[in-house]
């Protein structure tokens, strides 16, 4: 029986392998020595190469990574070395191309770091314990703002209201449960 399609995770790194954003859905990596020693490792096997206009795949520690670099930021989808690397790498481009529409096309670390919360909902709303939701970057964004692109107020506002009305129904389900 063919089980859904899943990620172990997620990384942005700077262009020295230092965290900007990282995300773990597994736990073969159980203490955060061992994920920054796999970030570490993972950097210095791809930091050379030229993934810079399409995504690249590397088997790793019987892991599948697939990467791609914009500017100063490195980013990787970590999957088993059962996964499909289709749809590994389809995750990796709807989470870099949503992260360009959220940035306005300005990808580089400072921004990124600026905006880590917009990049923590985008995380989010692609992959959920692992399990793909969705890998349109456009639809991510849509997600994101509440109403596209064009919508009005910033994207900022729109994502923090609603996460602020999803905490509260959350928590009013919480205490009428």
């Amino acid at each position: 029986m063919e089980s859904c399609p899943s990620v172990k995770n997620i990384l942005v790194l700077d262009s020295e392998g230092k965290r900007v954003a990282v995300k773990y859905y597994s736990d073969d990596w159980p203490s955060l020595s061992s994920k920054q020693a796999f970030e570490k490792s993972v950097f210095a096997k791809t930091h050379k190469t030229s993934a810079r206009t399409e995504a690249e795949i590397v088997m790793f520690d019987s892991y599948i990574v697939v990467y791609k670099f914009i500017q100063d930021l490195h980013f990787f989808v970590t999957g088993g070395d059962d996964e499909n690397e289709l749809i590994l790498a389809s995750v990796l481009q709807g989470f870099s191309e949503a992260v360009d529409l959220l940035l306005r096309n300005k990808v580089h670390k400072k921004t990124a770091l600026e905006n880590l919360d917009l990049i923590f909902l985008c995380l989010d709303e692609i992959v959920d314990g692992g399990i793909v939701l969705e890998t349109d970057a456009k639809a991510i964004v849509e997600k994101l703002s509440g109403h596209g692109l064009e919508g009005s107020g910033s994207i900022t506002e729109q994502t923090i209201s609603n996460a602020l009305a999803t905490a509260r129904e959350h928590f009013a389900r919480s205490i009428f449960s």
